[in-house]
């Protein structure tokens, strides 16, 4: 089969049969992402010792997450498939954090 311009391949019998758009499966690969957003009932202490408990982060790694979400409003935790990041937000507001999940930009 010889390939055309134009996304289309020519088929037995002169046909011309259109290649499938590969564009909307760009994204498949962009792993998903947990986002933690400052809200006004948690203490930062806390919300610090959420990070360590739940993501096993250090101490100095779970404050500057936990000083980007309050200073920037909110700070990506973690990535990974989107099961995973499912299971860490709901672990979150669980913990009584707000959190989503979104697709890595």
């Amino acid at each position: 089969m010889s390939l055309q311009t134009g996304g289309s391949a020519a088929a037995p019998g002169g046909a011309t049969v259109a290649e499938p758009d590969t564009t909307a499966d760009e994204n498949i690969d962009r792993p998903w992402v947990t986002v933690v957003w400052d809200d006004p009932v948690n203490l930062m202490p806390y919300v610090t010792y959420v990070f360590q408990k739940l993501f096993g982060y250090t101490r100095a790694k779970a404050h500057e997450l936990m000083m980007q979400v309050h200073t920037e409003g909110k700070a990506v935790v973690s990535s990974g498939s989107r099961d995973k990041m499912e299971a860490d937000v709901r672990r979150l507001h669980t913990a009584g954090l707000w959190a989503t999940m979104q697709r890595d930009s």
